[in-house]
C-alpha cells in the first residue's frame, strides 16, 4: 500500500501563492483579525476595512513569510495593527475636511431601524474610550497580549520589536488602566453592561496575561 505524502506546511504553501492555503488561514484567523481592528478603531465599518487591508497586505507579501514558525495569526494580527493605524488616520483627516465644509442637510430619522446597534455601540465606545487612554504603542501591545491572546514572543513577532519592549509596553498599559480603575466601584453595571472606563479597566486588569 502505498502511503500518503505529508502535507506541506502551511507556510510554505502560503510563501508559494497557494490559493486553498490562503482561504484556509483566512477562514482560521478573519475573526481574530477583525476583532483586533474592531478594538483599535472602536468602528465596524473600519475594522472591516482594516482586516480587508490586512488580508490584502498579506498576500500582496506572503513571500516574505518566514519558512520556520508557528501559527501565522501574530504575523496577520501585525499587519492588522498598522492597517487600523492607517484608517484611524484617515478618519481624522476625513473629520477634518468635513469640520470645513458646510452643513449637510437634515435627512430622515432612521431611530428605530438603528435601536438594535446602541447598546453594542456604547459597549464598543467604552471600550476605545478606555483603550484611547493608553499611548499608541501601549495600546497595540495591550491589545495583542490581553484582548487577542498573543504571548510576549507572539507579540514582539507580530510589531517587530523585542520581548523585553512588550514586556515593558504592557506593564506600563496595565498601571495606566489599574490608575483609571480606582476610583470607580469594580464592576457597576445595568442589564449586565459595563457603564464606565474604570468598569472596563477593572475587567481588562482581571485578565491573565503571559
Amino acid at each position: 500500500m502505498r502511503e500518503t505524502e505529508p502535507a506541506e506546511p502551511e507556510r510554505a504553501r502560503i510563501r508559494t501563492g497557494d490559493r486553498a492555503a490562503f482561504a484556509e488561514l483566512y477562514d482560521r484567523h478573519a475573526r481574530a483579525v477583525y476583532n483586533h481592528a474592531l478594538r483599535l478603531t472602536g468602528n465596524w465599518s473600519q475594522a472591516e476595512e482594516a482586516m480587508s487591508e490586512t488580508f490584502l497586505a498579506a498576500w500582496r507579501t506572503r513571500a516574505t513569510v518566514d519558512e520556520e514558525g508557528g501559527s501565522l495569526r501574530p504575523w496577520l494580527l501585525g499587519i492588522a495593527t498598522h492597517k487600523a493605524h492607517n484608517v484611524n488616520r484617515g478618519l481624522r483627516r476625513r473629520l477634518a475636511f468635513l469640520a470645513r465644509s458646510p452643513e449637510p442637510r437634515p435627512v430622515a430619522d432612521f431611530a428605530e431601524e438603528t435601536a438594535g446597534r446602541i447598546d453594542d455601540a456604547r459597549r464598543l465606545a467604552v471600550v476605545h474610550r478606555a483603550l484611547g487612554r493608553l499611548g499608541r504603542q501601549d495600546r497595540e501591545v495591550f491589545a495583542l497580549c490581553v484582548a487577542a491572546g498573543l504571548d510576549y514572543r507572539q507579540a514582539a513577532e507580530a510589531l517587530g520589536i523585542p520581548v523585553g519592549t512588550v514586556r515593558s509596553r504592557l506593564s506600563r498599559a496595565r498601571a495606566r488602566l489599574a490608575r483609571l480603575s480606582e476610583d470607580g466601584p469594580e464592576l457597576p453595571a445595568v442589564h449586565g453592561e459595563m457603564e464606565s472606563e474604570a468598569a472596563l479597566a477593572a475587567l481588562f486588569l482581571r485578565k491573565e496575561t503571559p
